[in-house]
């Protein structure tokens, strides 16, 4: 039987995930060194090592050095356990970082008012990093190591790169003051939560499985009054042991009230579980509101 060939991908998407990879990388240089540098804040992970031996050594090695030396090593263990674009794209975003940086260096700071630095190099660098992620690199060796590790140890990549980052802010304290390690916790929480928002996209879908004996019915009500397409699954009921169909449908978080009034008007006890998506392609949907 012959293999099926897969499409390589094409040039264009190829500039067009380099220059979003390298705009990414400069949107991060930008809050680095003209939000948080100035004002001693920090992130967390090899971005925030990398900026506190930078400030301790500022004769000896630079940040965009750092950033480069201390990513090398797991992007190489990246490489062999994630695939050679995750690598190139990889060593694309921490090179844009360290040259932007570089140039930025003496550039004037936007502020020296240490909550505005939090606020907006927080959100400005979870842009960046999101933008980079998204389009398959990484600017972070801490979570490839995370991954690594937690295959042989009792804790998830969140848990463990949780307790990387108390150890950093917990050094940052020491160098920099309390204080900035606070900032620093609150500027690493929002670029944590912009990161997530840029990754899985603005719109919030939600999954729904439905079921009912009158599935034909809420099927035929779904596709007719909120314009989603439905996917029926075939089910067994766990105490009855009886057949069962159950009803798949992706629709916005908007359409959930709607959804569930239309279920409850045609069979008041319908079982419903919705669920958050993370991201939704294929298929005719579309998040526009019917």
């Amino acid at each position: 039987m012959a293999h099926k060939q897969h499409k390589k991908e094409g040039l264009v998407s190829i500039v067009y995930r380099i220059i979003m990879i390298i705009f990414g990388a400069g949107l991060a240089a930008v809050s680095i060194e003209l939000f948080l540098v100035p004002n001693k804040i920090i992130d967390g992970g090899v971005i925030g090592i990398s900026l506190i031996l930078d400030y301790l050594t500022p004769s000896y090695i630079s940040f965009a050095l750092l950033i480069i030396v201390l990513n090398l090593p797991f992007m190489y263990y990246g490489y062999k356990f994630i695939g050679k674009t995750f690598m190139w794209s990889s060593l694309l975003a921490i090179g844009a970082l360290a040259i932007i940086e570089t140039i930025l260096h003496h550039v004037e700071p936007f502020t020296n008012e240490p909550i505005l630095a939090t606020v907006f190099g927080g959100l400005i660098l979870g842009v960046g990093v999101g933008l980079v992620i998204r389009h398959g690199g990484a600017m972070d060796g801490t979570e490839i190591l995370g991954i690594l590790l937690t295959k042989k140890l009792p804790f998830s990549v969140g848990e463990f790169i949780m307790f990387i980052n108390i150890f950093i802010f917990l050094w940052a304290a020491f160098v920099f003051g309390p204080e900035q390690a606070m900032y620093s916790v609150m500027t690493y929480y929002i670029a944590f939560k912009t990161i997530d928002t840029v990754i899985q996209g603005l719109d919030e879908t939600k999954a729904a499985f439905i079921v009912s004996d009158e599935y034909d019915e809420i099927s035929d009500a779904i596709l007719d009054r909120l314009g989603r397409g439905t996917t029926k699954l075939k089910g067994k009921g766990g105490f009855t042991d009886k057949d069962k169909d159950v009803i798949y449908v992706v629709i916005t978080r908007l359409e959930v009230t709607k959804l569930k009034s239309l279920i409850h008007e045609v069979d008041p006890n319908a079982f419903i579980t919705i669920m958050d998506t993370h991201e939704v392609k294929g298929g005719k949907f579309k998040s526009a509101i019917h």
